[in-house]
């Protein structure tokens, strides 16, 4: 199955440009159906706005946007291409703007609507979806400090952890990473840290 980036989950902030209101949102989607769905309700939320600029990128599905009547290029596209840049699928970008008074021009209505896009994933974080290998790993005390940095150091997630008699982790791993750490594992430890694996998963984590 293939890894993508996904937003982690909805992202939202906004900021001022020449007394012009920006509001920069972000959603993760499914289908072009939801992806609709949060642009008409952003539409309807700010029904009173200048302005509600939109894009969405679906992966293996449409790519499409809008500059809602601001001049052509200047907030639909840049807003998409930010989207493209940050390697964005299955997401949703809506900018609203709220119309201060002063002319920003071609050049500067760019500029706001990118930050309006930028501002929105950095607001929401990003998620690699890929296929993850879910181990189990008993270990000692003495060891689990030195395990956790393996973990780290092979892009591993610390899912759960179990203090008992020994501490019990749940780790999550790239599936082409899995073995190599439990590789690694027997080697650090001589053999007395051994994990098993104990399935997989297809799902987004951030990164």
């Amino acid at each position: 199955m293939d890894e993508y980036l996904v937003p982690t989950g909805f992202g939202e902030d906004e900021f001022y440009e020449k007394k012009s209101r920006f509001i920069g949102r972000i959603w993760p989607v499914e289908t072009e159906e939801q992806a609709l769905e949060k642009i008409q309700a952003m539409k309807k939320r700010h029904y009173d706005a200048t302005h509600n600029c939109w894009a969405y990128i679906l992966r293996d599905g449409p790519v499409r946007f809008s500059d809602d009547g601001e001049p052509g290029g200047t907030a639909g596209m840049p807003m998409l291409q930010v989207l493209r840049r940050e390697g964005l699928y299955n997401v949703v970008c809506v900018v609203t703007r709220y119309f201060g008074g002063i002319l920003l021009g071609a050049g500067g209505l760019v500029r706001a609507y990118t930050k309006g896009a930028k501002i929105a994933v950095d607001a929401a974080g990003k998620s690699m979806k890929r296929v993850w290998t879910a181990l189990y790993v008993p270990c000692p005390y003495n060891y689990y400090e030195r395990v956790k940095l393996e973990v780290a150091a092979f892009g591993g997630i610390l899912r759960d952890v179990q203090f008992g008699a020994e501490v019990e982790l749940e780790l999550l791993f790239p599936q082409d990473r899995a073995k190599p750490f439990l590789d690694r594992l027997t080697d650090m430890t001589a053999g007395t840290v051994e994990g098993m694996e104990i399935g997989q998963e297809y799902r987004a984590f951030p990164i």
